[in-house]
């Protein structure tokens, strides 16, 4: 799935991940971030934890362990991470993720 030319106008933001890895875009407003990533390559995220985060898959599929739970999320199937509990993900190739954080500066816009 490939996202309409309007969405992949938007921003990047800076991440320690190569763009050929994972691509984003990007809107921002005082309340939050809402991120688009699009796997290239099937990628492993760390666990690690911040504020409240909410997210959607698109297309493809992602393997998140959330507090020590681990499920696998389809096109469709959404989830929810309160502020402050670990999580890591797997993401295969080709996923397409929705992701809204709580925190408008999660990650910083690049340019």
């Amino acid at each position: 799935m490939e996202l309409p030319e309007f969405i992949r106008a938007f921003p990047a933001i800076d991440l320690p991940i190569p763009d050929s890895k994972l691509s984003t875009n990007v809107m921002r407003t005082d309340q939050g971030l809402a991120v688009f990533f699009t796997a290239h390559e099937d990628l492993e995220i760390p666990p690690h934890s911040h504020k409240a985060q909410w997210g959607t898959v698109l297309n493809g599929a992602v393997e998140l362990t959330i507090g020590g739970e681990t499920r696998t999320y389809r096109p469709g199937d959404t989830y929810s991470i309160a502020e402050g509990v670990e999580h890591g993900a797997k993401i295969t190739k080709g996923s397409v993720v929705l992701d809204i954080f709580e925190e408008p500066d999660r990650y910083p816009i690049k340019g």
